[in-house]
This record gives structure tokens, C-alpha cells and sequence, in this order.
């Protein structure tokens, strides 16, 4: 039984386990933290003397066609987990709500209906979107420079008016990407278009899991995976390298030798995990989530996207009386302290749910993830890094690495499952785990 040793417990290291678990592999998976998940888990927050909340470190979600992430959460046994909306809710300031859905029309029309009557756009505005929505089927996988140009770039390429760049571009890009559009390559923000609005009539629908982030990687959902051990906090130190291979990790105080190797961290931390490796020059892009828990409820929406503020999504995570708020690309708030924060969020959901201004916030919490993901900026692409390394034993994951996916959960569990592909082929064992995209 070929040996597998994996450093980190993200998603990709995750899934990478998963794969290989369910091939025969034997695999020892050591994450440094208590809990698995990486940047998308939940831990328990609050003093001694307090109730302590269980909370997601930010609201990660997924769309129908994150195809390999859904497939993830079902090897784990957990697709029951996440519950899908068919509705998107658009608010602006003032509480006015717009409801986008899928109507009776095949794909790509679906969205006719309720787009023609959204509240927040002029006619105009909806014009030069559909104009725009027809170049993307067009330009998707034919045009050659999107990875050189912003997506910012693009949309005015397509004439595409201020008021439809910051109210339903921005508002979708910065949301799914975690970037501005004047930051992030045009090929991204084309792909989250093609597939998630225009691929399949239910392609677009949200994700949300129904319990807290570490719950879908609970130790016990692992018995039917096959031969995976979890080593928590236990980070693995360093890979030593002799004779052109991998000969061992250091981990927890000793070596543990295996057939092959994953290197599942964040690509700045690559360096000292294996520092004949060069991690490529990537800037971070933040996320900021903020949990408020008032003493009454102030909203019965699941969820809903705030136009024109700081905030950008609302989520319902119990009863109305708990929401987590998500700031994504979330630079402005980097420097500001956590009150500053606190009273900023209160005093903009009010402007969207009139009972949040009634009501009585009993406590908060602010969660900023500085290096959430990489910034995709154009470029980029040809410098992310394939999955071989120069040790035939070697194997890197990541959603930075080269995934054809931008930096969400589902390029994580791409790049995972390539690797076990890329591992069960060298042990002339091949399989096959990355899932098609659906268009």
C-alpha cells in the first residue's frame, strides 16, 4: 500500500486525503491547527465568563458549478449539509429588495424575468449588461488575452455604464473573487459569468452550509474514506531532500517516512516547508467577516447582497438574531480597529433592515483574514505553479497553484484531487478525480 505524507489541512489537503484515501493510499494528513479546514472552519469564541459561539471564520459558500467541491462534500459524506437558494436578494440603502431567480426560459435566458425587473438598474443599465452577458458567451475559452487585461478593463471595453459596474459587476466580482475588478485578470471574472449565470439555469445557485464550517470535516466522516489519519496540531516543519527525492517530513519531533509527498500550505509558506522551492510573487487580498448577535431578530431574509456600502453580504445564521456580515477585497478595513469596525457595520445594516436599528447588539465579533486568498491580478495565470515539482515525489496544491480556477474553494479541491491523480498515476495506479467543468 503506497505511503502518502500531506502538510496542511485546507481544503486542498482535504480533498487531496480524500482522493487518495478512497484509491487504497495510506495517508497521514498533519495540520498545525486544532481543527482541519484552513481558512474555511469554524472555532469557538467568547470569554469565560460568556456563552461561547461556535463561529465560521468567514461565510465561504459555493455555487452549483463549484462541481469537484460539491463532489468533495459528498465522498465526505456531508452533501446534506449545504442547503441551496434559488434566490438572490438585492437591497439597497433604504430596504428596497430586489429578487433575482431562475424563471421558465432555457439557459442562458433563465434570468430574463426577474432581471428586467430589478429595482436597483435602469434600462440602460440592463441593456449594456445583456450586451456585455452575449460577448462573454462569445469572447469565454476563443479570446487570448484575457489573462493580460483587468476585468475593469473589459467591462468598459464593453461600454458598460457606472452605475451597472458598481451596483451588479462590482457587487457579483469583489464577492466571488475576492478582488476588485481593476485588480483581478479578465479571464477570472469572465469564467464566474460564463458558468455560474449563463452554463445551466440552476448553475448560479448559492451554497450555504447549514452547519458551522468544521462540522463538514468532523474526524468521524473519515471511518468510510479508507486507510487517512488526521495528525492536529502537528504541522509538518520541513521536507528533507536527498538524491533528487523527498526522503522524509519532520513533524511533531520526529521523521516519518512515506512514498510520496503534498505540500498543502498557503504558497508563503512554502519556502521554509521546502526551501529548494521558489513560491511565486503573489499578493494577498483580505476578507473581513463581522458577526453580530442582537437580542432581537432584524431581517427573515436567508441572506441578501447591500449595494453602495462597505458591507457587501448579510447572512441569516440564526433566526434573524445572529448575521455574519462579509466585507470581501476588504482593504479599507485592514488599519481600522474592531469597534471602529463594529459601529461601521451596525450603523450601515440599519440602512438596509430599519429593526437593526432598534434593536440591542448583545456582542460581535471581527474576524479579518489578511491573506484570504491571492490577489489574481492580470499576469498571473502563467505563473502559478503546476502541480510536479522537480522531486519526483513532490507534490504542491493549493488554489494558487495552476487549478484553471481563480482562488476559491473549488480550485482548492481541484488542485487536490490533481494531485492524487498526478500520485496514483506514478504508482501505476491511475485514477481519475477532477471533474469536468459544466460548460
Amino acid at each position: 500500500m503506497p505511503s502518502v505524507v500531506i502538510a496542511g489541512g485546507g481544503l486542498a489537503g482535504l480533498s487531496a486525503a480524500v482522493a487518495l484515501g478512497s484509491a487504497g493510499f495510506q495517508v497521514d494528513l498533519f495540520e498545525s491547527r486544532p481543527f482541519p479546514g484552513g481558512r474555511a472552519t469554524s472555532y469557538e469564541v467568547g470569554s469565560p465568563d460568556e456563552v461561547r459561539e461556535t463561529i465560521d471564520n468567514c461565510q465561504h459558500i459555493l455555487l452549483r458549478c463549484c462541481v469537484n467541491l460539491i463532489d468533495f462534500y459528498r465522498r465526505l459524506g456531508v452533501r446534506d449539509r449545504i442547503h441551496f437558494y434559488r434566490e438572490f436578494f438585492w437591497i439597497e440603502p433604504g430596504g428596497r429588495t430586489s429578487t433575482m431567480r431562475a424563471g421558465l426560459l432555457p439557459a442562458p435566458l433563465h434570468f430574463t424575468e426577474s432581471f428586467a425587473r430589478l429595482h436597483f438598474l435602469s434600462l440602460a443599465d440592463k441593456l449594456a449588461i445583456g450586451r456585455a452577458m452575449m460577448a462573454i458567451r462569445r469572447e469565454w475559452r476563443t479570446r487570448s488575452d484575457l489573462d493580460q487585461i483587468s476585468m475593469l478593463q473589459w467591462l468598459e471595453e464593453k461600454h458598460q455604464p457606472p452605475n451597472a459596474l458598481r451596483r451588479f459587476w462590482s457587487q457579483v466580482l469583489v464577492s466571488a473573487l475576492n478582488e476588485e475588478p481593476a485588480r483581478v485578470a479578465a479571464r477570472h471574472g469572465i469564467q464566474v459569468f460564463a458558468l455560474a449565470f449563463l452554463a445551466r439555469s440552476d448553475s448560479y445557485q448559492m451554497g450555504v452550509p447549514a452547519v458551522p464550517l468544521g462540522q463538514l470535516y468532523n474526524s468521524h466522516d473519515w471511518q468510510s474514506i479508507g486507510n487517512v489519519t488526521l495528525h492536529l496540531r502537528t504541522p509538518v516543519e520541513r521536507l528533507v531532500p536527498e538524491d533528487g527525492r523527498v526522503r522524509c517530513a519532520h513533524a511533531g519531533g520526529r521523521e516519518i517516512e512515506a512514498d510520496y509527498y503534498i505540500s498543502a500550505v498557503p504558497f508563503e509558506r512554502l519556502q521554509t516547508l521546502a526551501p529548494d522551492l521558489t513560491p511565486p510573487p503573489f499578493e494577498h487580498s483580505p476578507i473581513t467577516g463581522i458577526h453580530l448577535w442582537f437580542d432581537r431578530s432584524i431581517t427573515g431574509l436567508p441572506h441578501a447582497t447591500l449595494l453602495d456600502r462597505t458591507i457587501q453580504w448579510m447572512y441569516n445564521k440564526d433566526r434573524g438574531r445572529y448575521v455574519q456580515l462579509v466585507v470581501s477585497a476588504s482593504r479599507s478595513l485592514i488599519p481600522m480597529g474592531r469597534q471602529e469596525i463594529i459601529d461601521l457595520a451596525v450603523r450601515e445594516l440599519a440602512e438596509f433592515f430599519p429593526r437593526a436599528a432598534e434593536a440591542k447588539l448583545e456582542k460581535a465579533h471581527v474576524v479579518k483574514e489578511v491573506r484570504a486568498t491571492f490577489s489574481a491580478a492580470p499576469g498571473t495565470e502563467s505563473q502559478r505553479p503546476k502541480t510536479v515539482t522537480p522531486f519526483p515525489n513532490l507534490f504542491l496544491t493549493g488554489d494558487w497553484t495552476a487549478t484553471g480556477w481563480p482562488p476559491i474553494m473549488e480550485g482548492a479541491v481541484r488542485s487536490g484531487y490533481i494531485a492524487a491523480e498526478q500520485i496514483t498515476a506514478h504508482a501505476g495506479q491511475p485514477r481519475t478525480f477532477l471533474l469536468p467543468d459544466i460548460a
